[in-house]
Parts: C-alpha cells; structure tokens; sequence
C-alpha cells in the first residue's frame, strides 16, 4: 500500500535540517510512498539544494512536493495561542491535508500541546471516545511495551483509562499482529486494594471488558515487559517516561565516564566495543521516537522535539506503519463494536 506522508518541516528544535533530511532518506528507502513537506517554500527548497535534491521533478519527482505555510508554531507557544491565531501554521496546514485527503498521516516534531489541540479541533475524536490518548512504545528486557497515556490527560475517568486501553490495544495488534495483547494497569502495587479510587474502578471496567487484562502492575514491570500494554493517565505516564529517559542518559554517562579514566579503561573499553554497541542500540531512545496520537479521524504521530535525522525517520515510519494497519479505522470499529455490546446489556 503505497502512503502519502505530510511532514511539518518547520517543526522541533532543529526545524528543517533534520525534518526534511529524514523526508529524503525515508524516500530514498520507501520507493512508492510520497511526502509532502509544509512550511516556508524558500526554507525547504534552500535545505533541498543543499542536499541536491530537486522538488521539482528531481530524483523523486511526483514522490516529493512542497506545500506552503506561512506560519510556524513556537515551541512554548500557549495551544489555545497557535489553535486561534495561526491558521497557515506548518502545523495546521499539515493536519488539514490530513482531514482533505490528501495525505494519509501527519508527522510534526513540533509543541505537543499545539499539536494535540490542533489535531483534535481539525479532525475530530473518533465516536465513543472522550479524549485522544499519547502512546509511545518503550524498550522492555523482552523487546518492547506501548505505554499509554503520555501527557495528553493529566486528570482521567476510570472509563477513560478503560478507552484508553481499548485504543492501545487496537493498537498493539495491528502494528505488532498481537491478537490478544496483555493489558496492565500502572499502579502502585499488584493487589486490587492498592492505588486511588480512579485506578481501582478502571481495574473493575478492564476485568469486566474483553480485554486481556492481565491486573494491575508497577513501574518496574514496564521495562520487564510484564504486559504487552501499560496503562494509566497522562501525568504519570509522562513523569514514568521522563524518570526513564533521564537513567538512561545518566547510565550511559557513567558508562562513558568509567571507560575514560585511564589508559587502562579505555584499553578495556576497545575490548567491549562489541558489547557496548549491542548495548546502546537496546537502549537507543531514537528508535522508538513517535508517539501516536489515538482517538482522532485522522493519523498524527509527534515526534520528539529534539530528534536528529534517524529519530525522525523512525517517526515517520511509525506513521506510514500505522496508515497500512489502518490505525485510526480499527479503533473505531473496537470503540462501536464496546458501545454496542454496552447498550445491549443496557450500560449508560
């Protein structure tokens, strides 16, 4: 299935010199699928040239296209600020594309909240859901965990989370052919009388749907690969995202430092090269950079603001990936599917 990518190339920390060298390698990899890159046609087509690369009709041809947006979205912009006062943002434009047609995905490295309420005013929520949900996947000792919430709700229904596991599921499934994937509940310990109310309701709803839920679980059992699925709301699930981020830099900090104190460590470092590298790539963030933004009409996957060239790929993969799964589809046909077992059983 060949897929059609807009991509905010003003977006991030680094705005076009890693969006739009990411857009030229995942082209040069992807031969049928093409890209359009929004924001200032002078910025795009300059960063082009630089890499030799012709939009008009160059190596891709029809497979990369400029479209222009006048506007760019800071970084610490407030999102009500961006959502009513820059209509032609890169941004914007980019979601817009997305709700004409005309591509199949949105993939921006630019300010979350923006993104999100940008996002969410554009295409809509999917019927049956109340709020979209970030969800990323994270290294685990087994290989990998989708977490969910991220950030996007910092204060949750237990119905919420339950919606919130539904959408991850659907998601899990798809991307990883997973026909039942494994449900935990982010709590503060295994047993069912542990965490607050919101957590011990939603525990109640997940055993009661037809989820795989495995029970509750803590923040440990993520990176163990427990479950297939970690759920909980955005203010936790963003605090355990960074909490992780930040041991991994300092693990990888004291790695460096150990290995460089005398000509002894770094003789000893030569011969761990192999095993260094194995290491790094486990716990190589940049793989994994991309979190989907579930519960919209529409596919948009953000991508982390400071990400290099191969971080943004990645996103931009994780988004063609999800458009072939038909992402935002099958969740859709999941949350009626629920809603309609529910009025039957003449749930509210």
């Amino acid at each position: 299935m060949d897929v059609t990518l807009a991509i905010d190339a003003m977006g991030g920390d680094h705005g076009t010199a890693v969006t739009i060298h990411a857009a030229v390698e995942y082209l040069k990899q992807y031969s049928r699928d093409t890209i359009i890159l929004v924001g200032s046609p002078d910025l795009i087509n300059a960063e082009l040239r630089a890499l030799r690369i012709d939009a008009a009709g160059g190596m891709f041809g029809a497979r990369l296209r400029v479209h222009p947006a006048s506007e760019v979205v800071g970084m610490d912009e407030q999102p009500q600020s961006a959502l009513r006062g820059k209509k032609d943002s890169s941004m914007r434009v980019c979601i817009n594309l997305v709700k004409s047609g005309e591509a199949s995905a949105c993939i921006s490295a630019g300010n979350t909240g923006a993104l999100m309420a940008t996002a969410r005013y554009v295409l809509k929520t999917i019927p049956g859901i109340d709020r979209p949900a970030i969800a990323s996947y994270l290294p685990t000792k087994n290989g990998q965990v989708c977490m969910l919430d991220l950030g996007a709700n910092t204060d949750c229904s237990a119905e919420h989370l339950l919606q919130f596991a539904m959408m991850g599921a659907t998601l899990v499934t798809a991307l990883e052919r997973k026909p039942d994937p494994s449900v935990g509940l982010l709590n503060i310990g295994s047993e069912d009388i542990k965490g607050n109310e919101v957590v011990k309701q939603a525990a109640i709803l997940l055993r009661d749907s037809d989820l795989n839920f495995y029970g509750n679980v803590e923040g440990n059992d993520i990176f163990k690969g427990t479950t297939d699925l970690v759920v909980c709301d955005g203010f936790v699930g963003n605090v355990a995202l960074k909490t992780a981020e930040g041991v991994a830099k300092m693990m990888g900090g004291f790695l460096k430092e150990g290995f460089s104190t005398s000509l002894y460590t770094k003789m000893a470092a030569l011969v761990s090269m192999p095993v260094l590298k194995a290491f790094k790539h486990r716990l190589d963030h940049r793989r994994y950079n991309g979190a989907s933004f579930l519960g919209l009409r529409g596919i948009v996957v953000k991508s982390h603001g400071s990400a290099d060239v191969f971080a943004f790929k990645c996103a931009i993969e994780k988004a063609a990936e999800e458009v072939r799964a038909g992402m935002w589809q099958q969740i859709s046909v999941h949350i009626e599917k629920w809603h309609h077992e529910r009025q039957q059983l003449g749930v509210s």
